[in-house]
């Protein structure tokens, strides 16, 4: 019973969208130094709550509320810039829904295996991951104005420092009200290895290695996209950096910082 409860609370905590604002995977890390508020027509950026500049329409640019003159090679520089943040968001969202679902499949293959399918566990867990999704997937839309700082999303429960605890708190506090239907499933197991501990250990073993090697091939497609999420990142950096060396006005606003690991690196890591 400890593998299966360990590998699904494992799938659970290690999720690959810990925080927007220190976004990291394998390849690469990026840190944001200030907010950033994504509207329908509007990007706003800003410093300790202070705001320092916006785009509108992915075209125009106003620093302290007063419209900056751009040559075209700016223009192009700012359309893109804008342009790239925005499909970033979609981004996120997609690596953060194939992460809860692919934790809450893994729990479900668990407690399926030792309750039996339709168990009131499963059902319980699924609800609670199931409102969490349902918050990310309503909250992470071109509609809905979005902002985010250093904390991860400001004014919401998902993507900030608390979301993996939250998930997995979620999924304690289920086990542990149900303890008791998890002994007596445990005792039915036993008592289907004829009381033979051994094989009893041994069959939940096998099915734990079983699931945790499905669960890492479904996982290899979040790391995925995970790492294409993680390019768009480092491009945005490097845009950044080229509009604030382009344009003097900005020359001070750096909100974003991206460190990108290499092959030889990671392979010595």
């Amino acid at each position: 019973m400890k593998t299966l409860i360990a590998t699904a609370l494992i799938l659970a905590s290690s999720t690959t969208f810990a925080s927007t604002a220190s976004f990291t995977n394998d390849s690469c890390n990026a840190t944001i130094s200030g907010g950033i508020k994504i509207t329908p027509t509007v990007i706003e950026f800003s410093k300790s709550k202070l705001p320092l500049y916006k785009i509108v329409d992915n075209e125009r640019l106003y620093v302290n509320g007063v419209q900056v003159d751009l040559t075209d090679n700016q223009q192009s520089l700012l359309h893109d810039y804008s342009s790239g943040i925005r499909a970033a968001v979609p981004q996120v969202k997609s690596v953060a829904l194939d992460a809860i679902d692919l934790a809450n499949d893994g729990i479900n293959l668990a407690f399926n295996e030792l309750l039996g399918q339709d168990n009131t566990l499963s059902a319980e867990i699924t609800s609670q991951l199931s409102e969490i999704r349902k918050e990310v997937d309503q909250g992470l839309t071109s509609d809905n104005d979005i902002y985010f700082d250093e904390d991860g999303f400001s004014g919401e429960n998902f993507f900030n420092e608390d979301f993996e605890q939250r998930i997995e708190s979620a999924i304690e506090k289920t086990v542990q009200n149900s303890i008791g239907s998890l002994m007596i499933a445990v005792g039915q197991q036993m008592l289907f290895s004829g009381g033979n501990m051994n094989d009893f250990e041994s069959r939940m073993e096998d099915f734990g290695d079983k699931m945790e090697s499905e669960m890492e091939f479904r996982g290899e497609q979040i790391k995925k996209s995970s790492e294409a999420l993680c390019q768009s990142v480092v491009d945005i950096d490097a845009l950044e950096d080229r509009l604030t060396n382009e344009i003097i006005v900005l020359k001070d606003f750096n909100l974003l910082t991206t460190t990108v690991l290499s092959k030889n690196t990671k392979d010595l890591m």
